[in-house]
């Protein structure tokens, strides 16, 4: 028996929206698990391939064995195989793929199939924050929350021009949530809250909006010192009139458009938005 699924990358907050907004990109891991007789056996390409474990402890292998946990069925040993595109610690959504695809691949391995939902919600537990694994696990635009103590998403469609520029160095996801202040001023707050709404709307049709509805007055500042570079960029593409946005917690710079140069050293991929989310491939 062997499964294998393919993951999209996700750029969370998009600016104003933190912790609530995610987009699904065309940039794809591909991950496969095979049942064997005994033990656990990973092989692992592409990003993050000399860093990641490959154990017990790598992500993909714990979200699996939650998954099997949740069904109630496990078989008597794995072998993995990941084909990494997306790059980690860059605020793209790597660890969110990681465990999406894991939740896909065990429920397939074992012949319990989970609806998409359940997927979500399994993600989120594991993930802590629903923003990437909504993306990952319905592609398209999501808008994600807690209620009642349980995770809930939406998903629209939209076709936006998409370019990633991604530096060299890594940014910790909880360095970058340890420089947030523990209030900020109420203008600020209803300022964002007005752009918010506005992104929803500019992502719905009018792109002519993108501009305004990008700004953000609750993180970017906050997290600058952590990556001033990628600041610096964000300032310097919405000098430009480039709608431009800190891509999760960073360092990785979006842009909603195309032709752009990457600074000396700085990969980038254009990109547009992935509309399947996660899939099983066979």
């Amino acid at each position: 028996m062997s499964v294998s699924v393919v993951v999209p990358a996700s750029s969370a907050n998009l600016g104003p929206g933190f912790d609530v907004f995610g987009l699904a990109l065309t940039l794809h891991d591909e991950l496969t698990a095979e049942q064997i007789d005994s033990g656990l056996e990973i092989l692992v390409t592409g990003e993050g391939s000399n860093e990641v474990p490959r154990g017990s402890d790598h992500l993909v292998v714990r979200a699996m064995e939650a998954t099997f946990a949740h069904v109630g069925s496990r078989p008597t040993g794995i072998r993995l195989s990941c084909t990494n595109a997306i790059p980690h610690a860059r605020g793209l959504g790597s660890s969110a793929a990681a465990i999406v695809g894991g939740i896909l691949l065990a429920s397939e391995l074992v012949d319990e199939s989970m609806e998409r939902d359940d997927v979500f919600s399994l993600a989120a537990t594991l993930e802590g924050h629903p923003d990437n694994v909504a993306a990952a696990a319905y592609g398209g635009f999501t808008i994600a929350w807690r209620e009642d103590g349980s995770v809930q998403a939406v998903r629209l469609d939209t076709g936006v021009p998409i370019t990633v520029l991604v530096p060299p160095e890594e940014v910790s996801t909880s360095k970058a949530r340890g420089l947030l202040p523990a209030s900020i001023p109420h203008a600020d707050a209803a300022a964002n809250a007005g752009r918010a709404a506005l992104l929803v709307a500019a992502l719905g049709g009018r792109p002519d909006l993108l501009m305004a509805a990008t700004e953000d007055f609750l993180h970017q500042t906050y997290r600058a010192k952590a990556m001033p570079v990628s600041y610096e960029l964000v300032r310097e593409l919405r000098a430009a009139e480039i709608p431009a946005v800190v891509s999760g917690a960073g360092p990785t710079v979006l842009a909603f458009a195309r032709g752009l140069t990457p600074p000396d050293g700085w990969a980038m991929h254009e990109l547009d938005v992935d509309t399947d989310g996660a899939r099983v491939l066979h």
